[in-house]
């Protein structure tokens, strides 16, 4: 289908530029949200006609949307939510969770759904880029911050990775259950004890290798 575009759609073109799109497209996206007009000769005179108002008006809500800008553009907002121990969030941040948080504190620019660009819910820990396009040529960009605590918020905000902290957590923990087993044993590979006390200490990947080890020499001893 030809239409002529009211706005600056991404991807498509500006105000007044003539493409085709698929059907699809044009009737349940850009026509019915008042982006576009059908390229048909009626309303090609309608167009030009109303062209230097249209394009006022655009210029206008522009300005606004540059103004407003300043109040969220990089701005950091935290979504506590539970995880498991690898990260994965259970359940997902949606576009409605940023809108909410954007929103609630009154004071910035109101935002609403079709302004946050995600292009897939955020399901994990960490910090995340969000696109916020306050008009079609304003656009921002903010940050999700999605942590189990407000401490860990702080810390990823500071830039360490939580992930990774709570694997080598984890490791520390296996190393120091190892640990305990091998002392209780009177023959054990004193090597393999030094690297499970680095590892409870540093949580390193060692330990996952070295508690393999410490279990074979605990069932050798057993029999």
């Amino acid at each position: 289908m030809d239409i002529i575009l009211l706005e600056r759609v991404e991807n498509l073109g500006s105000i007044g530029d003539v493409v085709t799109v698929k059907n699809g497209y044009a009737r349940n996206f850009l026509l019915p949200n008042k982006k576009a007009l059908r390229a048909n000769a009626a309303n090609k005179k309608v167009f030009e006609a109303n062209r230097q108002q249209i394009e006022a008006d655009n210029e206008t809500k522009r300005k606004e949307a540059e103004a407003a800008s300043g109040g969220i553009d990089g701005k950091q907002i935290v979504l506590i939510r539970a995880s498991s121990a690898s990260g994965q969030l259970y359940g997902s941040v949606s576009v409605r969770d940023i809108v909410e948080s954007l929103n609630a504190d009154g004071k910035s620019a109101t935002v609403e759904k079709s302004m946050v660009i995600l292009e897939k819910p955020i399901k994990t820990l960490g910090v995340f880029d969000v696109r916020i396009r306050l008009h079609p040529e304003v656009s921002v960009t903010i940050q999700a911050n999605v942590a189990r605590s407000d401490d860990e918020a702080d810390l990823q905000k500071d830039g360490v990775d939580v992930i990774a902290q709570m694997f080598e957590d984890d490791q520390a923990e296996l190393a120091a259950a190892a640990l305990e087993v091998m002392d209780e044993n009177s023959e054990v590979d004193e090597d393999v004890k030094a690297e499970l006390e680095e590892a409870v200490e540093a949580g390193t990947d060692a330990a996952p290798e070295t508690t393999e080890t410490s279990e074979q020499d605990d069932s050798q001893t057993k029999e």
